[in-house]
This record gives structure tokens, C-alpha cells and sequence, in this order.
């Protein structure tokens, strides 16, 4: 039997993950005061953002407790170590490596590999992964989604890179468990607008119209 470990609620209960890449480190705390207040339970650091460990663990310190933060773009098991150890509380890749995939997994992590082919999907949920992040979505588009889930089913997409608010619910609508957005979500970094777009999305994917 396979080992994964299952998607936490704070993702699939909303649906999304922020993704926080590039953004300035002395605005980081606002960027999740605002995710918070606008219902986002999940933030992604990407380790290519500057100073990556040390917003991942300033935000687990600060938000820990109603934010889940996880670590993005996470290209080996050296950068996931570290991030873990900075207070990660799951790992996205954009690639799928059975290695780093395995050692989330045997740490009880939940890992989100990225692919884009049906081969590279499979390959990434045959080695563990939670969710298999279908990256970037905007060039596959929502029919490739609807037309995967026919012979794959049980596999949880999480469609990231190039989502936009009108798009995110035809991705949901096509079969994608989870999507993931960035710079719409975190904007210019103040946390009323943040909040407002966070929470017009959380209704967008419950209603399902854009």
C-alpha cells in the first residue's frame, strides 16, 4: 500500500492555497493579517521569495495557530529540511521528485508535487504525494482537467500557476480539488484589500460564479 498523508482541512475545507512569492519581507506579516481576516487558512512561501526561511518561520510563529504556511518552489530534500525546520507545515514542488516526495512522506508531511502530463501525475501519486499540483494550470486550462479526471478519478488536482478569480471556478467546476493564486490575492500588500479579494474568493469557489 502506498503512504501519503491526507490533505489538511485548512486546504480542502476552503479549496485554496495563497502563494506568496517575491513579496517584500517587511510586508509579510500584513500579506497574512489580511489572508487571515479574508478567510485563507493556507500560505505558501516560495524558497526563490527573498529571505524564505525566515518569513516561513516568523509567520508560523506569529500565525501559526490559523494560518497553515507551507514552503513553495522546493526543488530537493536539503530546501525542505530547512523549511520544515523553520516551521513548514507542507511542501510544494514544481516538479515531481519521488525522493523529496518520500521524505515528506515519512516525516507525515503533506507534499504537493507539480506535473503536467498524465505520465508525470501518475508518477508523482504513485510516489506518495497528497495532491499532485497540475502546474502551470493556465496552459493546460480547465478542459485538460475534465478530461484527466475520466480515466484518473482518484487523483486530487490542485490547479496553480496563471489562476485568476474568473478562472479558479471552472477549475474547481472541471474536477481540480484545490486551487492556488498569488499576486492577484496579495496585490500591493495592504491588508483591507487583501481581506476584501480573500473573501470574494472564498464565495466565488462556494458559489461557483465568478
Amino acid at each position: 500500500m502506498i503512504r501519503r498523508s491526507p490533505l489538511p482541512d485548512e486546504i480542502a475545507r476552503p479549496r485554496v492555497v495563497a502563494i506568496g512569492r517575491g513579496l517584500p519581507a517587511e510586508r509579510i506579516e500584513r500579506i497574512a493579517e489580511g489572508l487571515v481576516a479574508g478567510g485563507i487558512q493556507a500560505f505558501e512561501i516560495t524558497l526563490n521569495s527573498a529571505d524564505a526561511f525566515g518569513a516561513i518561520a516568523s509567520l508560523a510563529e506569529r500565525w501559526g495557530d490559523r494560518l497553515l504556511v507551507g514552503a513553495g518552489t522546493v526543488l530537493d530534500v536539503e530546501g525542505a529540511s530547512e523549511a520544515v525546520d523553520a516551521g513548514a507545515r507542507f511542501i510544494v514542488s514544481p516538479h515531481t521528485d519521488p525522493a523529496l516526495i518520500d521524505w515528506a512522506v515519512g516525516r507525515g508531511l503533506p507534499v504537493f508535487p507539480g506535473a503536467f502530463s498524465p505520465t508525470e501525475i501518475l508518477t508523482a501519486w504513485r510516489a506518495g504525494a497528497t495532491a499532485v499540483k497540475l502546474f502551470p494550470a493556465s496552459v493546460a486550462g480547465p478542459a485538460f482537467v475534465r478530461e484527466f479526471r475520466g480515466p484518473f478519478r482518484e487523483i486530487p488536482l490542485i490547479a496553480t500557476g496563471g489562476v485568476t478569480i474568473e478562472s479558479a471556478p471552472a477549475f474547481l467546476a472541471a474536477g481540480a480539488t484545490v486551487v492556488g493564486l498569488g499576486s492577484w490575492l496579495t496585490g500591493d500588500g495592504e491588508p483591507e484589500g487583501i481581506a476584501e479579494r480573500a473573501a470574494r474568493l472564498i464565495r466565488t469557489l462556494a458559489s461557483g460564479v465568478a
